[in-house]
């Protein structure tokens, strides 16, 4: 309507005027309602074609979109391993800090883990202290072996000179049984240093190998156990908390609930504007935004990216060809705003919907254009966004009356 009255100024009310004053032609006798379109034929055709023209121009050069949103980041509260709550520490909504215990679940299986593996390490220093004991049960059993040794061997010499003094006096067989027995205590001997050798490889290498592998599986069962209680792993606002014991959760069917981080740093507008804006929308360029949580209120900012493809057009391989006819509707351009001054949109609640203007400047280009007709075009294309923000500013007007008033306050 606005680009229609000012078209009108320029065409319907200077034909009206020639005809008017020049051909003397009045409104209400040659100039009828049923006689307008022909009397004023020239000023209509050259309305309607100036107004789409301005509005091509307008909405071109300084595009406008109403899907502009700012998101904000959500966490799901969800614990690692399934389980059936216990305890739950905070209620459905409210804030938490880092840290904070959220629930706990019932930690009767770990628990058991948990004293399953410090037992595990006790039986371990048990077997340890009876190493020991081994350790000096084959020392006792290699001096044991070692003075029968000595005694075969003393029992085998003896012989051996009384049969060298006098051959009838110690039979043959004697004297081989005697050295079946110093083999045999010879055999003893080696059996027991065999055994303290084992002994000691035990206390030395198998059991402190077993007891480090007994505290890993301790830590392990302890890591399990720290599991049953979720914390909260950021400072924000817990929401749709809505938890009882008794509850099962888990991360894949279940979540407990989210958390709502706190705000850090610039918050920033997400818009999505058309395709074939796409060569417009550049870094820096000026914007205007009202927001449904801010009304009658024009926040300044500026472009700080533009996403260089189009979401609609993402690709996933799988088992079957893609149909380009089962393709999405063409998707935006997103373009990522930032207020122009510090805490812009600190009044504007997180996941509120905007509308947003983006304005082209050609300042550069007009100082560096050698033609005057272009320079000319310039400006008229960059003066022309004085009506989008005009427009703009008509839409916070009547925002609040489209909501309460004309919508029935819904």
């Amino acid at each position: 309507m606005l680009e229609i009255l000012i078209c009108s100024l320029f065409t319907i009310l200077p034909d009206y005027l020639y005809r008017h004053y020049y051909q003397g032609k009045r409104f209400g006798h040659e100039i009828t309602l049923y006689s307008v379109w022909y009397e004023l034929r020239w000023g209509i055709t050259g309305c309607i074609l100036l107004t789409v023209l301005l509005i091509t121009i307008i909405f071109y050069n300084h595009p406008s979109t109403s899907n502009a949103l700012m998101f904000y980041r959500t966490i799901p509260i969800l614990p690692e391993t399934p389980g059936r709550v216990e305890e739950v520490f905070v209620p459905v909504t409210g804030e938490v800090t880092q840290g904070q215990k959220l629930f706990k679940l019932d930690s009767a299986k770990q628990e058991a883990a948990l004293e399953t593996a410090k037992r595990r390490v006790d039986e371990i220093d048990a077997q340890m202290e009876m190493a020991k004991a081994d350790i000096a049960a084959a020392n006792g059993q290699i001096k044991e072996a070692q003075g029968a040794l000595q005694q075969a061997l003393d029992d085998l010499r003896t012989k051996q000179e009384l049969a060298q003094r006098n051959a009838g006096v110690v039979a043959t067989r004697e004297l081989e049984k005697l050295q079946v027995t110093v083999q045999a205590r010879e055999g003893q001997l080696a059996a027991a240093k065999a055994g303290l050798q084992a002994a000691e490889t035990k206390i030395s290498t198998l059991l402190p190998a077993q007891k480090e592998s007994a505290k890993a599986a301790l830590d392990q069962a302890q890591v399990d156990l720290d599991k049953t209680v979720i914390y909260s792993g950021v400072d924000g606002r817990v929401e749709q908390f809505v938890l009882k014991p008794g509850d099962f959760v888990s991360s894949i069917m279940r979540p407990a609930g989210i958390i709502i981080p706190k705000r850090i740093g610039r918050r920033q507008l997400h818009a999505g504007f058309g395709q074939i804006e796409a060569q417009i929308m550049k870094v820096g360029m000026a914007a205007e935004a009202t927001c449904m949580s801010k009304p009658l209120s024009i926040i300044p900012l500026v472009v700080v990216d533009v996403q260089d493809v189009i979401a609609s057009g993402q690709f996933r391989a799988g088992e079957q060809l893609v149909d380009l006819q089962q393709a999405r509707a063409p998707g935006s351009i997103t373009v990522y705003l930032e207020p122009l001054y510090e805490g812009g949109l600190n009044d504007v609640t997180p996941g509120s919907s905007c509308i947003v203007n983006a304005y082209s400047s050609n300042h550069d280009r007009i100082e560096t254009e050698p033609s005057f007709l272009k320079r000319l075009a310039l400006h008229a294309i960059d003066t022309v966004g004085v009506v989008h923000a005009a427009i703009l500013r008509s839409q916070a007007l009547q925002m609040p009356v489209k909501v309460l008033v004309l919508s029935g306050g819904h």
